[in-house]
């Protein structure tokens, strides 16, 4: 038996990295699936990769920062599966870097509308469609800079941070209509958004920040999957309003 079989998962930032290898996973685990991300040249090819283990599954354009875009995109999703089981709230973007004293107003606004507002957003019609079902589980995707500072990252590292309280507050709220809400926090995870940062083409940079992690790697997008996969199924019944930490021993330190 497939560990997700017959469930309809709801993922946003889908596209790529961490979030397109657990859609993955989760179509081969038998699952329906919504990609729900802004539209990219990286849409074809995920979708096939998805779709080559469940055709069931479908795109839908959304921006985690539009209520509205969210709203659709939730209605959507039960529209054409019927409901929403799981829920992976993953959408996210590095940020601007520098000082708190050197960071945009604008930067600042946009890593956190994107990173803790999506996030919010999601939440919020995510869990109004599972209360009125009674049952549902939400991850969504913290960081290791959730659980500890970082130089040079204050609106990532604050909303990474803002993220689990978030979790453990809709935990607490919506256990009664049988809804688990938990966070996966990742250590530094070879992505396109590692590349975008230009870490992987600066070996210095590379080797220092892979030198973090206990396993002096980083993790690779299948193995934050895995753990997702155990807090969307039934494996993890008796898990709500926890943080999973997947992260090399990067917080062992």
């Amino acid at each position: 038996m497939k560990r997700l079989e017959n469930k309809t998962i709801l993922i946003t930032g889908g596209l790529s990295g961490i979030g397109r290898a657990c859609a993955v996973l989760a179509a081969i685990e038998g699952a329906n699936i919504v990609v729900a991300d802004i539209r990219s040249i990286a849409l074809d090819s995920a979708m096939q990769d998805i779709k080559s283990e469940n055709d069931k599954a479908v795109f839908i354009e959304c921006d985690v920062t539009k209520h509205n875009q969210v709203q659709e995109a939730v209605a959507g999703c039960v529209k054409i599966f019927g409901s929403i089981d799981v829920a992976l709230n993953n959408a996210g973007v590095p940020g601007e870097s520098g000082r708190i004293g050197e960071i945009t107003e604008e930067g600042w606004n946009n890593t956190i509308n994107v990173n803790l507002n999506g996030v919010f957003n999601c939440m919020k019609y995510e869990l109004i469609h599972m209360a009125g079902q009674k049952k549902g589980s939400i991850i969504n995707m913290s960081s290791v800079l959730g659980m500890v500072g970082f130089k040079n990252s204050a609106a990532y590292v604050a909303a990474k941070h803002a993220i689990i309280g978030l979790t453990k507050t809709a935990a607490l709220e919506y256990a009664p209509e049988n809804i688990r809400v938990n966070a996966i926090c990742p250590g530094f995870v070879d992505t396109p958004m590692l590349a975008q940062e230009g870490i992987k083409e600066d070996e210095k940079a590379k080797s220092q920040l892979a030198s973090l992690h206990a396993m002096d790697r980083f993790g690779k997008p299948e193995e934050i999957a895995q753990g997702f996969i155990f807090l969307a199924s039934d494996d993890s019944s008796f898990v709500t309003g926890t943080t999973l930490t997947i992260d090399g021993g990067y917080l062992a330190h």
